[in-house]
């Protein structure tokens, strides 16, 4: 987990949304508690918290009283459409901006897209 481009705690947010995201942790699982995750990656379970309360934020776990985290109901569902809107900005509209740039047709990058797509099969089963 050393990924210097952004801090600690939002690498563990990550972390944890990435295994809602696969259904590692379902919905209504308990989540790995700050100290569970300090402990694991060998960091402050201040840092930990950080990333916990980040989430508790969005509203993607909550607290039980005594209990712990919990991953909340639709929790899934938001995180996959965060995720596409971010994939949408930060990769399409560039692809998009660079082909208007070279000429090039939405059919054009839409074949283009098609030919890499056969590379990967993995893309040929949507997980969602």
């Amino acid at each position: 987990m050393a990924d210097d481009r952004q801090p600690l705690f939002r690498q563990i947010a990550e972390q944890v949304e990435d295994s809602i995201i696969d259904g590692t942790l379902a919905e209504g699982d308990r989540a790995p508690s700050k100290n569970e995750l300090a402990a694991f990656h060998h960091i402050n379970p201040a840092t930990a918290a950080n990333g916990v309360n980040m989430l508790v934020d969005k509203g993607v776990l909550a607290k039980r009283r005594g209990l712990g985290m919990f991953v909340t109901p639709g929790a899934r569902q938001q995180l996959l459409d965060e995720r596409r809107q971010s994939f949408a900005a930060h990769y399409v509209q560039p692809l998009m901006t660079e082909a208007v740039k070279l000429g090039l047709t939405p059919g054009q990058v839409r074949s283009m897209i098609d030919d890499v797509a056969a590379e990967h099969p993995e893309l040929s089963t949507p997980n969602s």
